[in-house]
């Protein structure tokens, strides 16, 4: 889960000097740019001296080794060699030296596709896509309702072989998806195979602003006043589908609920944190525990959901799931079913630097309002139950357990 806050980002970190492949120095701009943004970051002060000694011992080290490397490179290496490439490896090796898989390094594009995508708002055609490994084929699955796609005419099941008259059949789906977005009020031409009536369809779609659903909801059993509600991750305009799918809900007659968690991988911890506000009477939602044993905690007030609460979650159910149903069962609102959480107890901030790239870095555990980190352990169901890929066992057993109350 991504705590994501570029206010926090309020020194400039120098940029590094225009050079020729590997000028010498640019590992030193490297680590001093990761070095003071990781301390701006976390609230950290390092003086300038300090800085600057850690960082030429550095490089010092590194750097005639990185030049003897680019020298055995250009001498002997068959093919050529894209500098930015070699450059870009460099940093991500940097991170990936940690040995921890959530901290990264992102190239300027990488950074603005990641910024796109957990905002969970953009300019295209509003379409969930997926590609075929094997046989390169993309394929619409879901058209968000009265989204552009929607719209115009394009239907779930759909086959994409050209977006404005060039074949895609074999092109990687990120390359597809780039070329379907673009600013609002342009036009895209897609040609799909449509599955259902046997044909080839031209679709002229009129980009526009969307906002992808991560909610969905629905009175699952009206007699009994139950809701539902699924989340699917935790973007940034989740706490407003939230919001918006309780009110729905609460207007039908709802008195008990069911948040369905499953397969969600996470997302913003400040988004979970205010949508746990909305449902929890006043305490300490999670807290956090960086290295200096620094402690930050989230909290809710007063005002409450006042109904009995189950959450469904599964092994996929991760990071601010997990913050989602530990504060749950530590307040002893509801009832968690289903199976064992994946068992992710750690913060991430992503942190730009200012060529346009940026690092994602692992600074905190989190803890659940009792005092546990689930890191590596997860969240135990109050009601174990596995899936068995016929019905719905999980969601099942979730009603019942709401109706014996």
């Amino acid at each position: 889960m991504e705590k994501i806050n570029v206010k926090k980002i309020n020194k400039k970190i120098e940029k590094k000097k225009t050079k020729t492949k590997f000028v010498p120095g640019f590992l030193l701009g490297m680590f001093a740019m990761l070095v003071l943004g990781v301390a701006v970051g976390v609230g950290l002060h390092f003086s300038q001296d300090s800085v600057k000694t850690d960082a030429t011992y550095a490089v010092d080290k590194a750097e005639s080794k990185i030049k003897s490397l680019e020298a055995l490179i250009n001498l002997k290496y068959l093919k050529n060699v894209d500098q930015e490439d070699l450059e870009n490896g460099l940093y991500k090796g940097l991170l990936e030296g940690l040995g921890d898989p959530y901290s990264v390094y992102y190239t300027k594009e990488e950074y603005t596709k990641l910024m796109e995508s957990t905002s969970g708002e953009y300019c295209g055609i509003g379409a969930y896509v997926s590609q075929n490994t094997e046989t390169k084929i993309i394929t619409i699955t879901k058209a968000f309702k009265n989204g552009p796609a929607d719209k115009a005419g394009v239907k779930d099941g759909d086959v994409i072989t050209k977006v404005d008259g060039k074949d895609v059949s074999s092109e990687d789906v990120d390359k597809v998806v780039s070329m379907m977005k673009g600013d609002k009020g342009t036009k895209v031409k897609l040609t799909v195979y449509r599955q259902s009536v046997k044909k080839y369809v031209d679709v002229t779609i009129t980009r526009g602003e969307v906002k992808v659903p991560t909610v969905a909801h629905k009175m699952l059993d009206k007699k009994n006043k139950i809701g539902y509600i699924q989340i699917s991750e935790f973007d940034t305009v989740t706490a407003d589908q939230f919001l918006s799918a309780l009110s729905s809900l609460k207007k039908q007659g709802m008195k008990k609920v069911i948040f369905d968690l499953r397969n969600n991988p996470g997302g913003s911890y400040e988004g979970v944190c205010k949508i746990l506000d909305e449902i929890l009477p006043e305490g300490t939602i999670v807290y956090t525990k960086d290295k200096y044993g620094n402690e930050e905690k989230q909290t809710s007030d007063a005002k409450c959901l006042d109904m009995q609460i189950v959450v469904l979650q599964n092994k996929n159910s991760a990071s601010a799931s997990e913050i989602f149903a530990g504060a749950i069962q530590d307040f002893g609102v509801g009832t968690i079913v289903g199976t064992q959480s994946f068992g992710k107890g750690i913060v991430q901030q992503i942190i730009p630097l200012t060529d346009g790239s940026a690092v994602k870095i692992t600074i905190e555990d989190y803890y659940t309002p009792s005092g546990k980190n689930i890191h590596g352990k997860g969240i135990t169901p109050d009601v174990k139950i596995e899936a068995n890929g016929k019905t719905d066992v999980q969601l099942n057993k979730a009603l019942e357990v709401l109706k014996k109350k």
